[in-house]
């Protein structure tokens, strides 16, 4: 019998309860660790942290985490631009270089932004006052309900709706799915204000897997980049990485409403998955899909 592949879900903020701490992806741990092999044993071992800090302010997981048994990184970029030191980043940079995968998301604006600090990854990752989208027809306001958020700031529908999801051909297999007709993914849980995610000219090694439609301007904007195991300067073949528009796809109140959000979140939400949950199946598969494809070089 295999080991169950060893996941770290992390925040990177500390356990501040009125806030997207890790206890509100709840749903995602449980479906992860419910995953098992062709013989009833689980794939996955899921550790579930917040961000910590030592006497140097940096965390003492991330620092040290390519010498840790963690084979699957899952950051939750939560913070507002301060929640990874730089010997965090230099912790996080030797896993990948050592095979470990990433799957990394953030939200709207600077939401996140921390994961600037991050290379490899991080590149893939737009926001307002730093590392901007490369086109700047883009550096506008998309959703227009929350006048205090800005770009980017895409807005795919209310928190507790679906959107539709459009798979960027050639197929990834993150975007398959056996229980579609179609052969993909089809909907994603819906955001009002997501993130910006995409491909730097010199990452060769990575595209955009599946894009959403703003239903405030029609603009479409990607969801879904992945990194397939790129060669870095130094030879080292790295980790898989994915970069994620918005931590709202994998949020408890995102996949049940009544789950609740934190109490600075003031956009009414909608009720499709609450009227039809069948089809979060969709994300589901999609983490299912994230775990297995990271867990290889």
């Amino acid at each position: 019998m295999s080991k169950p592949v060893q996941i770290l879900l992390q925040t990177t903020i500390p356990a501040v309860a009125d806030d997207w701490n890790v206890d509100r992806f709840s749903l995602l741990t449980e479906h992860l660790r419910s995953l098992q092999d062709e013989n009833g044993e689980p794939l996955y071992h899921v550790t579930t942290r917040n961000r910590e800090e030592d006497a140097e302010g940096n965390d003492p997981i991330l620092q040290t985490l390519d010498s840790s048994e963690f084979a699957e990184l899952w950051l939750l970029a939560v913070d507002t631009g301060n929640g990874l030191s730089k010997p965090d980043c230099e912790g996080i940079t030797r896993f990948r270089q050592r095979g470990g995968g990433i799957m990394s998301t953030r939200d709207h604006q600077d939401l996140g932004s921390s994961l600037c600090t991050l290379g490899g990854v991080g590149l893939a990752h737009f926001f307002h006052t730093k590392h901007q989208e490369p086109d700047p027809s883009r550096h506008v306001r998309d959703d227009q309900e929350n006048q205090d958020i800005s770009w980017p700031n895409y807005h795919s529908g209310s928190n507790g709706d679906y959107q539709s999801v459009s798979v960027v051909e050639p197929r990834h297999e993150l975007m398959n799915s056996a229980e579609n007709a179609s052969g993909v993914i089809e909907y994603f849980p819906a955001h009002p204000h997501e993130g910006a995610v995409g491909v730097p000219d010199d990452m060769k090694d990575a595209r955009v897997v599946a894009t959403g439609v703003s239903q405030t301007t029609g603009q479409r904007f990607n969801l879904v980049v992945a990194i397939d195991g790129s060669v870095d300067e130094h030879g080292n073949r790295c980790g898989r990485a994915v970069a994620e528009s918005s931590f709202h796809h994998f949020a408890d109140y995102n996949w049940d409403i009544a789950k609740g959000c934190p109490s600075f979140l003031l956009e009414p939400p909608g009720h499709e998955i609450e009227r039809d949950p069948a089809r979060l199946r969709d994300i589901k598969t999609h983490v299912a899909n994230l775990a297995s494809w990271l867990a290889f070089r």
